[in-house]
C-alpha cells in the first residue's frame, strides 16, 4: 500500500488539476417504493425485497441487535449515493430517499456476513451523461456537496452520541463513539478545514473550527489549549479513565462541531475544490496517516485512512464523466488505482470493536 498511494496520489491529482482548466437524496416521498433494511443479530442485513421499480426509492434502516454492523450505504458503481451510519441497538434507525433509474447498484453492509447484495431498479433506464464538459463537472459538484452534507450531519450524529457516552463514564462505549465518529470528519476535512468563526481574523486559532475540532499534540497552540476530538482521545485511550475535563472536552467537540454544521451549510463547490480536496486527502493519507501521527492514542489509523480515500473517492466519482471526457484514460486509471487500493484495505478490516 504505501507503492500505491503515492502512485494513485500523483494520478489524482495530475487528472483532477484538468478541471480547472477545462442522484442525490431527497424529502421521504410517501408515494416512494419502500425498502427495510434490517441490520440484524445474526450478523447479516436482511432486505424486504432486492427489486423496485424506477423512481423514488425509500430506504428505512433499523439495527435490531447487530453489535458489529452500524452502518448500510446505496452504491451505483464506485459512488456511494445514499448512506445510514451509526445505526446502533436500541436507537432509531432512519430512512432516506433517492430517486433511481433503471438499472443494478449496489446494497452494501459493511461487516455483515454478506456485504455486497444487487438492487435491481427496474423501468426507463438512465440517460448517458451528456452535455458539455463544463456541464458535467458542475453537476459532479453539486451532487458532491450534498454527499458532504450527509456527512456533516452524521458527524453530529455521532459526536453528539460521543459526548453522551463521556457524560454517563461509560469508558468502553466513549471508546467505541470515537472511533464511529471518527470517519465523518475525515471523509470531508479538505473541505472545511480553514474555517473561521465570525469575527476571528486570519491566523487565529481560538475560532479557526477546524483546529478547535481536529488539533494533534503535535500541532498545539499554547494560546488555545487542548480540546476537540484529540484531547478527548488521549483521556479514553491513554488515561482509560474519563474526568471532568473529559466532559469538559466532549462538550467543547460537540458545541464546535455544531458551529461547523451551521456554516456548512453554506458550502458550494467548484469543480476545482473537488480536485484540490482529492488530491489533499490523498497527500494526507501519504505522508500522515501511514506514520500513526493521527490517532497517537487510540492507534485507529486505518480507519482515518480508509475514510480520506473514501472522501477522495467520492470527489473523483462525482467528476469522473468530465473527467472522461478530458483524458479517459488517465481517469480509467485512476479508477484502477482506486479498486487496488480499497481491495487491500477490505483485506485489513476488522469486526472487532475499538476499545
Amino acid at each position: 500500500m504505501s507503492r500505491l498511494l503515492p502512485s494513485l496520489a500523483i494520478a489524482t491529482a495530475g487528472a483532477l488539476a484538468l478541471t480547472a482548466c477545462g442522484g442525490s437524496s431527497t424529502a421521504s416521498d410517501p408515494k416512494s417504493t419502500h425498502i427495510t433494511v434490517t441490520l440484524a443479530s445474526s450478523g447479516d442485513c436482511v432486505y424486504s425485497t432486492t427489486s423496485a421499480p424506477a423512481g423514488p426509492i425509500t430506504f428505512d434502516v433499523s439495527n435490531t441487535g447487530a453489535t458489529g454492523l452500524s452502518e448500510f450505504e446505496v452504491m451505483s458503481g464506485e459512488r456511494i449515493i445514499g448512506e445510514r451510519e451509526n445505526v446502533v441497538p436500541g436507537l432509531p434507525g432512519g430512512t432516506f430517499t433517492l430517486t433511481l433509474d433503471g438499472g443494478s447498484y449496489t446494497l452494501y453492509c459493511p461487516g455483515a456476513n454478506t456485504e455486497q447484495t444487487t438492487l435491481t431498479v427496474t423501468g426507463t433506464a438512465a440517460a448517458k451523461s451528456t452535455g458539455t464538459t463544463a456541464d458535467l463537472l458542475a453537476q459532479g459538484a453539486s451532487e458532491y456537496q450534498a454527499y458532504v452534507q450527509t456527512q456533516v450531519d452524521g458527524m453530529v450524529t455521532a459526536v453528539g452520541r460521543l459526548h453522551a457516552a463521556v457524560e454517563s463514564g461509560n469508558l468502553a462505549a466513549a471508546q467505541r463513539a470515537y472511533a464511529e465518529a471518527r470517519p465523518f470528519y475525515e471523509k470531508i476535512e479538505s473541505d472545511v478545514e480553514g474555517f473561521l468563526l465570525p469575527g476571528t481574523a486570519a491566523g487565529d486559532n481560538k475560532g479557526n473550527l477546524d483546529y478547535l475540532i481536529d488539533m494533534r499534540a503535535s500541532n498545539l497552540d499554547p494560546a488555545v489549549g487542548w480540546t476537540g476530538f484529540h484531547a478527548v482521545e488521549r483521556d479514553l485511550f491513554q488515561a482509560k479513565k474519563i474526568t471532568k475535563q473529559t466532559v469538559t472536552y466532549a462538550t467543547d467537540l460537540d458545541t464546535n462541531v455544531q458551529k461547523l454544521a451551521a456554516v456548512a451549510k453554506t458550502l458550494t463547490f467548484k469543480p476545482e475544490d473537488l480536485a484540490n480536496g482529492a488530491a489533499g486527502l490523498l497527500e494526507e493519507v501519504q505522508t500522515g496517516k501511514v506514520s500513526g501521527e493521527e490517532e497517537a492514542f487510540s492507534h485507529i489509523d486505518l480507519v482515518d485512512l480508509a475514510a480520506n480515500v473514501e472522501g477522495a473517492q467520492q470527489a473523483f466519482e462525482a467528476l469522473k464523466p468530465g473527467l472522461a471526457k478530458i483524458n479517459p484514460t488517465l481517469s480509467a486509471q485512476i479508477d484502477q488505482r482506486f479498486g487496488r487500493v480499497v481491495a487491500l484495505l477490505d483485506g485489513l478490516r476488522s469486526k472487532t470493536a475499538v476499545g
